[in-house]
């Protein structure tokens, strides 16, 4: 392991030991908060911090007491840890007037204060120009200072230790005077950061074993959502507050850091950990029992997008002590209560050893399920009593009345465009053959996606001479440490596709009117879907995302800025969902269109730095959008929806083929019809989608909505700037004149003539002769197979001629010269093709740098 903790109630009686050695007098519990602070090992810089401190408690109405040095055995840790170990001190201040709650919440807002002065983040709050991904990307001047917990009732002992020292290096924690009713343990082995010891758990409410796999859209929405949170309790102060997660702390510190802002607003641990990972309540039988819990969760489903990933959360805050366990249950938790009501919940059973006869109950925690002890009133809680009791605070039920569900429509039946326009408009969007041959058509038939080899062996789009789709240059990141992996088959209980359009209201807040949103079973959307969103929700408004060619490639920029402008003025008038729609309502010679992908993304990140993302939902309406891919990307950077209408007008001409219909009269391909054919289409990408989620450990789409969860390959920083903020590219490449040049060079294929008969065939998938370059083309194949046989057969009429013979001293007799190796000729052919390729990878690029003469190729024993 490379860290562990301890979280308790206060030892008081050892801080009044201290307080009586030093002559002080402190002042009764309930008024006491205590500080568990790591500073850094430079005492000059020590002495700048606290007057620092000092002026800001004042500022809060609290007084400082004293600095207490916690007594520590440094020669029981590591190299590693000693060399990073931090001056440990604890903070203990005093209030005359606040007590309970009312304390708990000065001491966030003071500690959040001291870590912004101390740390250097304040110019976050009023840059608006800030990268909405992340939350401070300014210099810390004290690095080194992190406060572990700064509470009234609890307190964190933790480090960079071996879980077996940790007693040991902590003196406190072997004095018979620390008392504590309770202790959440954990030692941690990092899966996503590198150790250190502010990231040793327990974090400050919160212990996780797991891996929150879709930590960067958690991190994206709650940035995005900062500028609407409200709530009486602060008074106005919620801007002391933030930011309030860091993109550079572990997933687990960033939980705890929403889950602490939830608990000092007033909710309990369980009712803030019930709403962030909640369990997959629909679709089981035990809630037909408990329909409010179900009405809570169907809430806040349209406000909070799920902390979704194998996780065991185990909480306290001095007042409550608990668990719960992730949807899928993908971590353990074993449970115990004894006679004299000893109460254990580990990651194992048989952590504490207990004799069995003291035990009068044991069990494990299911999938989604909690357990708490109430260490004032005494009781021990089980899953339903705690989410019923959740549950029963507001009459969640009568205010989903408000929302609105889109009932799937029949989609079109008849093309809506000829067969010379339909070529005209792919050729425009950038459709190929094998797009329409192998991915639509397959899909509508078969209601499934192409099946292909694993790998790819054609050049990254970067390094193709030929012309790529924007979506080309980002590849899906998976998720490393989830296990085991999610099967979306096997599964389907616990995953979903639903998504929700409209406002999403204050998280801090649970109030009537944020029930009013309209609910999706699926992202993707007919034509006629889109219709009856517009008839279901009047505040929708249409942009669209075509602009000059007069322009010329420098026009794309200001096209995307003017883009913005208008959303962000649409969205401050009113507007609730927002359609980027690409429609040409006739063959167009004077414009062309913005890269949905692009354009989407811009947008989103437009809207959060105008503070306005969470009053609006973007659904794209779009000709350039046929493959799961596809949708993943754009819902990835923003989209709740997605309406592909091209690919589902070519859907609609090929089930009217002639062609079409012979194979289903031959039964070559199942009789379908227009209708199911479409279905099908829509179907084959609802898979798709959930099987991309699948790799990512995500079980819900509205987890993945705006995640970000790609890594671009080629990508320029004005591009990147434009669109794609947060998306990590380690290689430069397309600009955003570039990417306007790709789709103009598309757009001039079909305007103003349709310069084709029919669509081109790259061969991005399938080798074809003067396609795309693939490295295991059919030539270096061949020649490989036939330097292989011609060496095989002359091995056997070696063996033939002289039986139990050596076979390499023969046929070093027979030549020394390579070219009377058998098949050697072959192989040089090979070797030809595998040398004289064209650029195709990364590594491609690389050359060996080396200060020594190469050895002579004589010399290298093969």
């Amino acid at each position: 392991g490379d860290g562990s903790g301890l979280m308790t109630a206060i030892p008081w009686e050892i801080l009044h030991e201290w307080a009586g050695e030093q002559g002080i007098q402190m002042p009764p519990a309930e008024q006491v908060g205590v500080g568990m602070v790591f500073l850094p090992q430079d005492n000059s810089v020590i002495e700048k911090i606290r007057p620092v401190v000092a002026d800001l408690l004042q500022k809060e109405g609290l007084t400082l007491i004293g600095w207490r040095q916690v007594p520590v055995y440094e020669q029981v840790l590591g190299v590693q840890a000693r060399e990073n170990e931090p001056q440990i001190e604890q903070l203990i201040v005093g209030s005359e007037h606040l007590r309970g709650d009312e304390l708990e919440r000065h001491l966030y807002l003071a500690r959040k204060q001291i870590e912004k002065a101390v740390l250097g983040t304040e110019a976050y709050i009023n840059d608006t120009e800030a990268d909405p991904s992340a939350t401070a990307n300014h210099p810390s001047p004290v690095p080194d200072f992190y406060i572990c917990s700064f509470s009234s009732r609890t307190i964190v002992y933790k480090g960079m230790v071996r879980a077996a020292v940790l007693g040991e290096f902590y003196a406190d924690l072997k004095n018979p005077a620390y008392k504590s009713p309770f202790a959440v343990y954990h030692r941690r082995f990092s899966t996503n950061t590198m150790p250190k010891w502010p990231l040793a758990q327990p974090m400050r409410l919160l212990g996780h074993n797991g891996e929150i796999n879709t930590l960067l859209g958690n991190i994206n929405w709650m940035v995005a959502r900062e500028a609407d949170l409200a709530h009486p309790i602060w008074e106005g102060r919620l801007n002391d507050l933030k930011p309030i997660v860091n993109v550079d702390n572990s997933d687990s510190a960033t939980l705890d850091n929403v889950l602490e802002l939830l608990v000092r607003s007033g909710r309990s641990p369980m009712e803030a950990l019930t709403i962030m990972v909640p369990e997959a309540y629909r679709n089981q039988p035990e809630l037909d029992a408990h329909p409010e819990i179900v009405d809570f969760y169907e809430y806040y489903s349209g406000i909070q997008e799920p902390w979704d990933g194998p996780a065991l959360l185990v909480f306290g805050d001095g007042k409550k002590v608990g668990a719960t366990l992730d949807r899928n249950g993908l971590r353990p938790a074993r449970y115990c209560v004894t006679r004299d009501r000893y109460i254990i919940v580990a990651s194992e059973a048989g952590v504490v050893d207990i004799p069995e006869a003291e035990i009068v109950e044991k069990g494990r925690l299911g999938p989604g399920c909690a357990i708490a002890v109430d260490l004032e009133t005494k009781e021990v809680l089980k899953n339903w009593e705690i989410k019923q009791r959740v549950a029963s605070r507001f009459p969640y039920g009568e205010w989903l009345k408000q929302r609105q569900k889109l009932e799937t429509q029949s989609p079109l039946e008849n093309p809506q465009l000829d067969a010379q326009t339909l070529l005209r408009h792919q050729t425009a969007f950038g459709y190929t053959a094998e797009d329409v041959e192998m991915v639509i058509e397959e899909m509508a038939a078969s209601g499934k996606e192409p099946t292909y080899c694993m790998g790819d062996d054609i050049p990254l789009a970067v390094l193709s001479s030929r012309p790529h789709l924007l979506y080309d240059y980002f590849k899906q990141r998976f998720a490393q440490v989830t296990n085991p992996a999610i099967d979306p088959l096997r599964e389907k209980l616990v995953m979903s596709l639903s998504t929700y359009l409209g406002e999403k209201g204050n998280l801090l807040e649970a109030k009537p009117e944020y029930a009013r949103v309209l609910q999706l079973d699926s992202p993707v959307l007919s034509d006629t879907d889109l219709e009856q969103i517009r008839t279901l929700e009047s505040r929708t408004a249409t942009i669209s995302t075509l602009f000059d060619i007069a322009t010329g490639p420098d026009g794309l920029a200001e096209a995307v800025r003017n883009l913005c402008a208008q959303a962000t003025e649409l969205v401050q008038n009113g507007t609730k969902i927002l359609v980027l729609s690409d429609r040409v309502a006739s063959p167009d010679l004077d414009t062309t269109y913005i890269p949905p992908l692009l354009a989407v993304g811009a947008v989103h990140h437009h809207l959060i730095r105008q503070n306005v993302r969470m009053k609006v939902s973007l659904v794209v309406d779009t000709a350039q959008c046929w493959s799961t891919h596809h949708f993943a990307c754009l819902i990835g950077y923003g989209a709740s929806a997605v309406c592909p209408y091209l690919a589902l007008e070519s859907v609609r001409h090929w089930w009217s083929n002639s062609k079409t219909q012979s194979l289903m009269e031959r039964g070559k391909i199942a009789k379908i019809t227009v209708s199911q054919a479409q279905k099908n289409f829509r179907k084959a990408v609802e898979d798709g989608l959930l099987k991309i989620l699948s790799k990512m450990g995500i079980s819900l789409l509205s987890s993945y909505q705006a995640a970000q969860i790609f890594e671009a390959i080629g990508i320029g920083p004005d591009l990147l700037n434009l669109g794609f903020k947060g998306t990590a590219s380690r290689v430069g490449g397309l600009s955003v004149r570039e990417l306007a040049n790709e789709v103009l060079s598309f757009h001039q294929k079909a305007f103003p003539e349709l310069t084709l008969k029919k669509l081109e065939n790259f061969g991005f998938v399938a080798y074809r002769p003067g396609g795309e370059y693939h490295m295991n083309s059919p030539e270096m194949s061949k020649a490989l197979h036939k330097a292989v046989a011609a060496a095989k057969s002359e091995r056997l009429q070696i063996e033939e001629q002289n039986p139990g013979s050596n076979l390499k001293s023969n046929q070093s007799e027979i030549s020394n010269q390579k070219s009377d190796i058998p098949g050697y000729d072959h192989y040089e052919v090979y070797q030809k093709y595998l040398q004289g390729r064209p650029v195709t990878a990364l590594r491609d690029l690389l050359e060996f740098k080396s200060d020594r003469s190469p050895i002579p190729l004589e010399e290298v024993e093969s």
